[in-house]
């Protein structure tokens, strides 16, 4: 019966005119985000993150969370229509949707990842409010030292999860870290790494530093790329509806997805690219018939497109229960908790349960609005892909620049942002994703924090990580998965999941 009231909570808090209108905003923006390529949730959260200074914390969260899940839908419309992914979890969805787009279905390949979304994002808020209170009880079983080992884990398990190198990975993690110890000592009260810079003593302000690495580092990369040759099919699309045969052959990969990507989203380092990747690959191992895809199964689409969403929805868990972001959006929503004065973790439920469960009530609304958004409003979407960069691009650099410096009132912002945007730029050229540097950023303060926190109350004795069992047990996790990843048959592996399949 709890969880009964506490949907019913959730229904009456998300319900409101207010938190509906912001609900319904979030997905509208997390749609065209993702239908324009070059862009993505983590660079247009990190864009919004000053104007929900005037917002209460309820429609804040519940714009920003339908700005992610609604990425996901929209994404999926140009990998299907012009073979130019809107998002990076949609990378996989053009192999076949494209080809059936080509073969003139691009609507049931469309309807196929709408409704695979849909129903995949609606088991999703299903499990985060089934698992999300046994998860906050645990929680609250932790001490300084359980949090410190969870964050550990959280961090090589974001390493091992990530794409790409993992030494890469690693230095990306080493210097988020680094990063976040410019700030002012919380025992001494003296200023670190601040190179007497006032405006440093207070630490880099996370949104100059996300604008920098993710708007602007977006920006100069996407300019730096050849013009892509555009071939829009609005004249196929027509017959949304799938065949009997479509659903018939879509239905088992849309479990299959919702299910595997419901698990990996929880994952540190998870969330809807490595589902979407994993799910592809598992619909290629139990088909009969694999060399259909990359033809044009719609089995490719529905598998990847339920994946992604259940995956995204998913990786709310561990930040909304334990305060651990597994991913760069994540990330930015604790951030935008921490401006807002609320701190993330267990006791979220406790001290807002408006908060926490109208924000898991509007994932069940912002699904069905995305459903009603993305299948009437394909020509919309179509018609916004023909807007030039050179017109796109400015834009969002003005906007950027604006709410950098209306965060603080602050010129001294705008140049960290100029700083973070060529140091953005660098990375995309060396092939390292900045992503696990956010990650680092955020939680480095957070393990600094329990690890000396941990140390104060065994005076020093730095035992007491190992004789704690489920710190113990925590930190053994994660050097498993240090040696696992290191095994050669396991690393061939892992970059063969990461090529496109």
């Amino acid at each position: 019966m709890d969880m009964i009231d506490n949907i019913w909570l959730g229904l009456q808090t998300a319900m409101t005119l207010q938190n509906l209108a912001y609900a319904f905003l979030g997905c509208l923006l997390g749609t065209l985000i993702g239908v324009l390529p070059g862009l993505g949730s983590v660079t247009t959260i990190a864009m919004l993150l000053p104007s929900i200074y005037a917002l209460d914390a309820t429609p804040a969260l519940v714009m920003l969370a339908g700005i992610y899940y609604g990425s996901q839908y929209g994404g999926s419309t140009t990998a299907i229509l012009i073979n130019v992914p809107g998002e990076s979890a949609s990378v996989v969805t053009a192999i076949d949707g494209y080809k059936m787009a080509r073969n003139g279905r691009a609507g049931p390949a469309l309807a196929a990842a709408g409704l695979g979304s849909f129903f995949a994002g609606s088991v999703a808020t299903l499990v985060i409010a089934a698992f999300a209170p046994p998860l906050t009880e645990l929680a609250f079983k932790f001490g300084p030292a359980e949090y410190f080992s969870l964050m550990v884990l959280g961090l090589i398990g974001a390493v091992v999860l990530a794409s790409g190198s993992l030494v890469k990975a690693v230095a990306m993690i080493l210097l988020g870290l680094l990063l976040g110890q410019i700030n002012t000592d919380v025992i001494s009260g003296v200023p670190r790494y601040s190179f007497d810079i006032p405006e440093l003593t207070d630490g880099i302000n996370i949104v100059a530093l996300a604008m920098g690495l993710f708007g602007f580092g977006e920006i100069i990369a996407n300019l730096g790329r050849p013009a892509e040759h555009r071939e829009v099919f609005t004249k196929d699309v027509k017959g949304l509806w799938p065949t009997r045969e479509d659903f018939r052959a879509a239905a088992p990969a849309v479990l299959r997805g919702t299910a595997l990507g419901s698990v990996l989203g929880v994952l540190p380092g998870g969330g809807s690219l490595l589902s979407s990747f994993a799910a592809y690959t598992l619909e290629k191992k139990v088909a009969r018939d694999a060399s259909q895809f990359g033809k044009g199964d719609i089995r490719g689409v529905a598998g990847p497109e339920s994946a992604n969403n259940a995956g995204a929805q998913t990786s709310f868990i561990p930040m909304l229960t334990l305060g651990i972001p597994p991913n760069a959006v994540m990330a930015l929503m604790v951030g935008a908790m921490t401006i807002k004065g609320i701190q993330p973790g267990p006791q979220v439920m406790t001290s807002n349960p408006e908060l926490f469960w109208g924000l898991i009530a509007s994932m069940w609304i912002g699904n069905l609005m995305l459903v009603i958004l993305n299948l009437p409003l394909i020509g919309l979407w179509i018609k916004l892909l023909t807007v030039p960069y050179r017109f796109l691009f400015p834009a969002i650099a003005v906007f950027c620049c604006i709410g950098a410096y209306s965060v603080n009132n602050n010129n001294f912002d705008v140049f960290v942002v100029a700083l973070f945007s060529a140091a953005g730029y660098v990375f995309y050229r060396l092939r390292c994703e900045p992503a696990p540097l956010l990650l680092g950023f955020i939680l480095g303060p957070m393990m600094e924090e329990n690890l000396r926190r941990a140390l104060l109350l065994s005076r020093g004795d730095w035992s007491t990580f190992a004789e704690r069992p489920l710190s113990a047990g925590l930190l053994i996790a994660a050097a498993v998965l240090l040696v696992i990843v290191g095994l050669p048959a396991v690393k061939a592996k892992r970059e063969e999941a990461f090529q496109e399949v």
